[in-house]
């Protein structure tokens, strides 16, 4: 084994074994080099291990601290340990009351023996005839021939980021991103460029500035409730930034997973011929069968299509036959109009509770983006949650290169019951209200 790799596993025992805490800040990479007598190029790689394996955090100009992690739950972190059972603010998938008994009819066929046989064959890339309508209708694309199928949502994204960015290309994406889209650049080769962002959204200029400096393969962007800001671009913004991507002639991959709480035109109508626009069932539905879907421009669809085969990602035919009746009966309309009073109902409590600090939301949004109060820094704060039983997800999860990571912490408001989403909006604002470990 390397002598870094061996050092790397001596520190995430100590953090396993709680010798080194939650927030706890590391020694500066010379210091620790001099410590242990090794060459500052080793300590760099044996942090940039630690980093790789979510063990710890890089701050500009603050140093490397260790991250809270999941282990912290279970013991003294930064305040006393809790006695009631986690409350899971991570994870964010909508359900709606009664959601099982609405989506069991359209299943019943498919149980069939000869229907089941045809349902469990391969699927291509395109689908099926019906599929193409049935989506084409949800989504309200013309023509249903640049429609294409991935087993989900983030199947979807991986597809059009390979077809369009060789390894060792550059993609630009808002500042703060879906951390998804970090793993996915990481696995294909990919450079994700941070681009700054405002209070309407992405900043067109800094998609020119950087394309400027190295061209760009494309650009990922959610213009439809932000992940984790919630921020929803205005058609002028959107205008903008289409403008910019066609005066450089990047394309444009679109996550819209979330618009289905917020109907609005997607960025795509002010430049179709560069926009691979995503979205999906599995918040609208469920995320245990769901179906994946990228509207491509006509020119696009066999590159696109090749790479959801060479990837491995194509939907089931099982699934698709099922979003075809849950579309086709008004299912997957019953169970959109739920959620969407469901989460204006948790952005409700979120305000009553947290309305006094800085938290960033939109009333139809199913997550808020909470901009801590000095001193708290964003995994002291998660550390602290997480002794009081709630998860939440600190900003440096959604923070892309090196600038300095934010203060904030994303709220999930989906998975918990309301109960629970009660209890722990209290929580954490008598939390910071302490103040207590904050530094």
């Amino acid at each position: 084994m390397d002598d870094y790799l061996a050092l790397a596993d001596r520190i995430a025992a100590d953090i396993a074994a709680g010798r080194l805490k939650p927030g706890q800040r590391l020694p500066p990479q010379r210091a620790f080099a001099r410590r242990r007598g090794i060459a500052a190029s080793t300590a760099g790689r044996v942090y940039g291990e630690l980093v790789r394996r979510g063990l710890v955090v890089g701050e500009v100009g603050r140093g490397t601290f260790v991250r809270a992690t999941p282990d912290a739950r279970g013991g003294r972190a930064l305040a006393e340990p809790s006695t009631t059972a986690p409350v899971n603010l991570e994870l964010n998938y909508p359900t709606a009351p009664g959601q099982s008994a609405l989506l069991a009819p359209a299943l019943a066929p498919l149980l069939d023996p000869h229907a089941l046989t045809e349902a469990l064959r391969p699927a291509a890339a395109a689908g099926t005839a019906p599929a193409r309508e049935a989506a084409a209708a949800l989504l309200g694309c013309p023509d249903p021939a640049r429609l294409l199928f991935t087993g989900n949502a983030r199947q979807a994204i991986a597809a059009a980021l390979a077809s369009l960015v060789r390894p060792g290309g550059r993609v630009g994406v808002e500042e703060l991103t879906y951390p998804l889209v970090k793993e996915i650049a990481a696995r294909l080769g990919i450079t994700l460029v941070p681009l700054a962002m405002d209070q309407d959204g992405l900043l067109p200029q800094s998609l020119t500035d950087a394309h400027r400096g190295t061209p760009l393969s494309a650009l990922y962007v959610q213009p439809t409730l932000h992940n984790p800001t919630s921020v929803t671009m205005s058609e002028e913004r959107k205008r903008q930034v289409a403008r910019a991507a066609s005066d450089l002639d990047i394309p444009i991959v679109e996550d819209r997973i979330w618009s289905f709480l917020r109907p609005e035109p997607p960025l795509a109508v002010h430049a179709p011929h560069l926009t691979h626009v995503v979205d999906g069932l599995s918040k609208r539905v469920a995320p245990g069968l769901t179906v994946g879907f990228l509207v491509v421009p006509p020119e696009r669809v066999d590159a696109v299509a090749s790479a959801i085969r060479s990837g491995g990602w194509s939907a089931g035919r099982f699934a698709l036959r099922a979003a075809e009746g849950w579309l086709g009966d008004g299912t997957v309309r019953r169970l959109v109009a739920a959620k969407r009073a469901d989460a204006a109902r948790r952005q409700r409590i979120v305000r009553r509770w947290l309305g006094d600090f800085a938290v960033r939301s939109d009333p139809q949004a199913y997550y808020a983006w909470w901009e801590l109060p000095a001193p708290w820094r964003a995994d002291t704060f998660a550390a602290a949650a997480a002794a009081h039983g709630i998860a939440v997800t600190p900003g440096t999860a959604f923070a892309v290169g090196v600038h300095r990571t934010p203060d904030a912490v994303r709220l999930g408001l989906a998975s918990a019951a309301e109960p629970e989403l009660e209890r722990a909006s209290r929580v954490l604002a008598d939390v910071v209200r302490d103040g207590r470990s904050g530094r």
